[in-house]
């Protein structure tokens, strides 16, 4: 094929054609492709490939920010919600109690066994309290945080890496 006949375009120019207008109308179109993607879509892309990277990784920090998400959501829409969810917060002790009673263990998974129940209770009655107050007051964010943290660094410990 001779260079005549080839169209020679750019890297990242698109043709797009448009079909002929008749008419009173016929006025030409113009259609702006961007080469590049700007900046921040850059950014948010790289973001998001890193968080889908790691997703297994981080995912005790994406249930806790969901678990915001619901609680203010929770709040603003029912503030007696929390009367609902408040009872919940006795199923991690009702799980340790029953396990203990049907599998008892002793040592570390007794260890691991109250502290995990613990830790789920204490995020049981941050919910609860969250969806009554709000989830931005006073104490209740340190204590998100705190759950936060310490949910996240028991997750890296234990999970199962590749």
């Amino acid at each position: 094929m001779s260079s005549r006949t080839r169209t020679r375009r750019a890297a990242g120019v698109h043709t797009v054609r448009i079909p002929r207008q008749s008419g009173r109308r016929s006025d030409p179109f113009v259609i702006v492709v961007p080469e590049r993607p700007s900046l921040t879509r850059e950014a948010l892309g790289f973001v998001g490939r890193v968080l889908w990277r790691f997703r297994s990784a981080l995912a005790p920090t994406g249930l806790s920010v969901l678990a915001f998400v619901v609680a203010a959501l929770l709040h603003l829409t029912a503030w007696w919600s929390s009367l609902v969810v408040a009872p919940l917060a006795a199923a991690p002790l009702a799980w340790l109690l029953v396990m203990q009673r049907r599998r008892p263990a002793s040592g570390s998974v007794l260890f691991w066994r109250i502290g995990l129940g613990g830790l789920a209770t204490l995020a049981a009655v941050w919910l609860a309290m969250a969806a009554g107050f709000g989830p931005h007051r006073g104490p209740l964010v340190l204590l998100w945080l705190i759950v936060l943290i310490t949910a996240q660094t028991i997750w890296f410990f234990v999970r199962p890496s590749r």
